[in-house]
């Protein structure tokens, strides 16, 4: 099977990304785009469905890693009985045509003479279809339908039973590359590209992004991780980020809860803005927010929770029955169907995410107001509605207090927008409305005997999104009732500092691991508390769970001391940006 999910690093050029182990292997890999069809997808079938190794051969005695600085190029660091010898794995940034992908690896040599060991198996359309192959003066190339690869090496290839294998020895000082180039196959071959070049643009190109983050204080190593992950996730085009750069990674190992998270969800929009524009880099926030403008345009009614990078409306959720899953978790997923739920809280998302654009000088001119206008419009006589939630409990559809709570945020901004900025409008009627909504959630969202906001009305349920009452301004984090909020979520969703999403409808907490944004949310709280050093062992228990090259996926489990669910996890890493600053500034 694929190692630990923790096992794995990422390297990636703002169109795609791969994933490499600690043993050398790329088990995922999309090509030519972040949600293209995998060419390496071991990481959730097996090895005959693609991966590409380069490692000793033979059982290293040690094997350490990290990111040279503060880039997302990786150097993975074998020791051996022979000696030492190191792989530096990175995604060069695209070229300037546009019509070819490179991902390049060296082999260096540090002490000794090590033996290696390269195989390369690809498999097009999820590893399922292999190329037609063959040997090349300057290695290897696979064709199959639109997509085709070269691999060129100095070092003499063989072919055979579709895998393309190499051995070679490594003397200190000596430095091997290899070069895998995506390109149509329907066009000429592309040029090749050097790369000891291509490594050191790419290097330098990433250390000149990271230096633009300024800020100096004790968490500078986390936040610059974090802020790099998100760079890298974002399409450098588009401006759209994906959630995740995989699929079907586990909620729960051996689980059903396995979902496709190469997409974009408004669910992020305020977050990540927040965290960008607190880190300086303005540019990247401005082309998310012209991100959120675009798709929220056609009439209200048609918003969905979620989009494709470059905007796309569909993506049908689709079962890949011949992988086997990551640890057996079936099955595997690709596209999702949540883009059909309706969920109220995503368009006071919208609306607070060009708020806090504006508010942070990204302008806002009259047509993004008149757009924000009419999602307020349609928001004003169907915030009553019921919705999937920000969970996606899209066959639970109910009053879910979080929605409503987002549903006051759209108007309450609204009033501001008028009242603050001189934008035109009746701030008294946005401001009435976000009273008869705050009013609603007081009385059908609360319970008074409990002490406690509720996940939804008529329920006993608890939500870990109730955390974010206090942080968009709804109540004060001092309030009885938010305080008696954040006693029942650490009672009954916490396990050693980490917070579950939700109790299920029967109130129990799920089987799932812990939600890591959510623990984020909580250290937020305590901080608007006044209770900083109860937040900060927070934080560090939480950034204690980071891989040792510092990702974070979507949830962890105390128990079992594991990362689950897909790798990184954009909205972890926007979660600990944020806390990090609310803790340092």
């Amino acid at each position: 099977m694929p190692q630990r999910i923790e096992d794995y690093a990422l390297i990636g050029n703002m169109r795609t990304a791969a994933l490499v182990g600690r043993d050398g292997s790329i088990d995922w890999l999309c090509l030519p785009r972040f949600n293209a069809a995998a060419c390496c997808a071991a990481l959730v079938g097996t090895p005959d469905n693609g991966h590409w190794s380069i490692a000793p051969n033979g059982d290293p005695v040690s094997t350490r890693r990290r990111y040279r600085g503060e880039t997302i190029v990786l150097e993975t660091v074998f020791k051996t009985d022979e000696g030492e010898v190191a792989l530096i794995d990175c995604m060069a940034l695209p070229r300037s045509e546009g019509h070819a992908i490179d991902l390049v690896r060296i082999v260096e040599g540090r002490d000794g003479v090590v033996p290696m060991r390269m195989e390369a198996l690809f498999r097009f359309d999820y590893g399922r279809i292999a190329p037609w192959a063959r040997l090349r003066d300057y290695g290897w190339h696979g064709a199959a339908g639109p997509h085709a690869l070269q691999l060129r090496t100095p070092v003499k290839l063989q072919a055979g039973d579709d895998v393309c294998t190499a051995e070679f020895t490594v003397s200190k000082g000596q430095r091997v590359p290899f070069t895998l180039t995506w390109h149509n196959a329907y066009r000429p071959e592309p040029e090749a590209r050097g790369p000891e070049q291509a490594l050191e643009e790419t290097e330098g190109w990433w250390r000149d992004w990271s230096s633009h983050y300024s800020k100096s204080h004790d968490y500078r190593e986390p936040v610059i991780r974090s802020l790099i992950t998100l760079k890298a996730l974002t399409d450098g085009e588009t401006g759209g980020m994906v959630g995740a750069p995989t699929t079907s990674l586990p909620e729960h190992p051996g689980g059903k809860k396995n979902y496709d998270y190469r997409f974009t969800w408004l669910r992020d929009a305020t977050f990540t803005l927040h965290a960008l524009v607190r880190s300086g880099y303005d540019e990247e926030a401005r082309l998310w927010r012209e991100w959120l403008l675009r798709v929220s345009a056609g009439h209200p009614q048609h918003l969905q929770p979620m989009y494709g990078i470059d905007g796309e409306w569909r993506f049908p959720q689709q079962k890949l029955d011949y992988l086997r899953g990551y640890d057996n978790s079936r099955p595997v997923h690709i596209g999702n169907q949540a883009y059909q739920q309706r969920q109220i809280d995503a368009y006071g998302e919208i609306v607070n995410a060009v708020y806090s654009a504006h508010e942070h000088n990204l302008d806002m001119d009259e047509y993004d107001w008149t757009a924000q206008l009419c999602v307020l419009e349609f928001l004003e006589g169907n915030w009553r509605e019921t919705g999937a939630g920000i969970w996606e409990l899209g066959s639970k559809q109910a009053n879910y207090v979080h929605s409503k709570v987002m549903a006051w945020v759209a108007a309450d901004r609204a009033a501001r927008t008028i009242e603050q900025f001189g934008f035109k409008g009746d701030a008294q009627r946005w401001r009435a409305l976000a009273q008869t909504i705050h009013k609603e959630v007081c009385e059908r969202g609360y319970d008074a005997e409990r002490n406690t906001f509720l996940q939804r009305y008529d329920s006993q349920a608890l939500d870990a999104a109730l955390l974010r009452l206090p942080i968009v301004g709804f109540l004060p984090a001092d309030d009885p009732r938010i305080l008696g909020t954040i006693e029942a979520i650490q009672q009954e969703l916490t396990q050693d500092g980490f917070v579950w999403r939700y109790s299920d409808w029967l109130g129990r907490r799920t089987s799932e691991g812990s939600f890591l944004v959510c623990s984020f949310w909580l250290a937020d709280d305590l901080i608007l508390l006044g209770r900083k050093d109860e937040a900060r062992e927070m934080f560090e228990r939480l950034l204690s769970v980071r891989n040792d090259v510092g990702l974070l996926s979507e949830q962890y489990d105390p128990t079992s001391g594991r990362l689950l669910g897909n790798m990184p996890q954009a909205f972890s890493h926007v979660g600990l940006i944020n806390t990090a600053h609310n803790l340092t500034s």
